[in-house]
């Protein structure tokens, strides 16, 4: 494989995906901001780290990135050390980091200044699509280059689609983090009202995910929130960023979300609990406490 690919953050997601590539044959330099991990990476796969995002973008004709949030992103991109001050003309950056829209649009303006082309490209599947290579990737931007990058994803993705130009991408993830939140409060209350009702729960589920009710998040989150066990996905501090995002896009293109906003508070009474850091699924302990509180 004679690309050259730079990995801009190795976090719970990008740490396997940069390891999907390596395993595919290309040549990969990854960046962190906590160098150990940098560092981690190259003892468990072949490849090399770079000290800043410049550095490890100079070379590279693709650069992939999942950081945090808006300023994360800003802040390994642009400026001086950032991956933009280094990357050639023609270079393509992907950016696989859930983030607002409008930063999207902004760094593809800043791209194109200097020659680069810009990829939205938030994910969804979780750590655990990432380490499998089962991501869901919807994408934002040229249709021209996005061939180019497609044999990329195709390594740690189950399913790519072009959704349209900048921001696209980012605006498809939004949509996805509201279904997801609706789903998730009903089947917590519908597991708590089967538990109020003295019901076997897990009966009950075995029979109503054979019907309309079934979901993914049933499928495979329900024995784990029976036992209140909160450590198998997507933290709650990230869907409340993610939730936040969606929200302030709401106001602007004036869409009604009661239901998204009602959830995000429900998540802020996990944060509440010291669950910051339990998965999505927590929601089920909000209600159980309630109950066992009565």
């Amino acid at each position: 494989m004679t690309q050259k690919i730079a990995f801009i953050g190795l976090g719970v997601m990008g740490f396997p995906m940069a390891g999907h590539l390596a395993k595919a044959g290309y040549q990969v330099t990854v960046y962190n901001r906590t160098m150990s991990k940098a560092k981690a990476w190259c003892a468990e796969y072949q490849g090399s780290y770079s000290e800043t995002p410049a550095e490890a973008a100079k070379q590279a004709d693709i650069v992939c990135c999942c950081v945090g949030n808006d300023d994360d992103l800003r802040q390994v991109t642009l400026g001086e050390q950032g991956a933009f001050a280094a990357m050639k003309p023609g270079a393509i950056f992907v950016d696989h980091t859930t983030t607002s829209a409008q930063v999207a649009s902004e760094l593809a303006q800043q791209a194109e200044h200097k020659q680069i082309v810009f990829f939205d490209a938030p994910v969804s599947g979780g750590q655990a699509g990432a380490e499998n290579g089962q991501l869901t990737i919807m994408v934002g931007g040229a249709e021209q280059q996005f061939t180019e990058i497609l044999p990329l994803l195709n390594c740690y993705a189950r399913f790519v689609k072009l959704m349209g130009g900048i921001g696209s991408g980012q605006l498809t993830k939004m949509v996805n983090q509201i279904c997801i939140a609706g789903v998730v409060q009903g089947l917590a209350e519908g597991m708590h009202f089967a538990r109020s009702a003295e019901l076997d729960v897990a009966a009950v589920i075995e029979v109503i995910s054979k019907g309309a009710a079934q979901s993914w998040q049933m499928e495979n989150r329900y024995q784990t929130m029976l036992a209140g066990e909160y450590n198998h996905g997507f933290a709650v501090d990230w869907m409340r960023k993610d939730l936040g995002i969606v929200l302030d896009e709401a106001r602007r293109n004036q869409s009604h979300l009661p239901v998204t906003a009602l959830v995000d508070q429900f998540y802020s009474e996990v944060q509440a609990m010291g669950g910051s850091r339990w998965d999505t699924s927590s929601l089920f302990a909000v209600l159980e406490s309630k109950r066992k509180a009565t």
